[in-house]
């Protein structure tokens, strides 16, 4: 039984620490962290290097927190059942591809900020919460143009959501404490709202990825 939990948990992480940002950006000849914001994540990604780049990094970042959830762990719970530990196998698979992503050991555990692998987690262990807070994005995002500003509405409104369509405590809980450490990890992209500096999606790019010309 603690072989295969710290097997679980071994594997979640690796596979949310897969860096896809970076190794995207590097394929294209770009060193991700040196350029734009100097983020791995999708939104760096889309502003540097396009819609198309943006959209793929986007969605295996998600991936990686649905595949955790919907493929590894089920396996898992075969061979932890009856336990009852086995009922807390999807939260804590979430969890560790997460931080993962966040503080991948690829890169000095410097990473992105989750958002797009806290989506996917959700999106298989409360799909309507996962509807709200994606709706919640969306609105916001129109409104405004800032991927920040919309992420960090989302994680607010996403253990609200967690509550509102009858979850339990547990992911009441987790929901929360990811919710807590999306809105850190967005800490300096706070600042620049704040100072009003912060890069709206669709403004003019102001530094070309390496190599290339403006």
């Amino acid at each position: 039984m603690a072989a295969a939990l710290i097997t679980l948990v071994l594997l979640s992480y690796l596979l949310g620490s897969i860096p896809t940002g970076f190794l995207v950006a590097k394929a294209m000849g770009v060193d991700i962290r040196t350029v734009g914001s100097g983020n791995i994540g999708a939104t760096n990604v889309f502003r540097i290097l396009g819609k198309g780049p943006g959209i793929f990094v986007l969605t295996a970042d998600a991936m990686k927190g649905i595949f955790v959830v919907v493929v590894m762990v089920p396996a898992f719970q075969r061979i932890t059942e009856p336990d009852r530990v086995a009922q807390y196998l999807p939260a804590l698979a979430g969890i560790c591809a997460i931080l993962g992503h966040n503080y991948t050991c690829w890169l000095r555990f410097k990473g992105g900020k989750g958002i797009a692998t806290t989506a996917g987690v959700f999106a298989a262990l409360a799909p309507a919460a996962f509807g709200i807070a994606l709706a919640a994005w969306l609105v916001v995002f129109a409104a405004s143009r800032y991927v920040s500003l919309a992420s960090i509405v989302a994680a607010v409104a996403l253990p609200l959501a967690v509550w509102l369509t009858g979850n339990g405590a547990l992911l009441i809980g987790v929901s929360t404490a990811l919710g807590a450490l999306a809105i850190y990890k967005h800490k300096a992209n706070i600042e620049r709202l704040r100072a009003g500096t912060e890069n709206r999606i669709g403004a003019k790019k102001t530094e070309p990825p390496e190599g290339k010309k403006p």
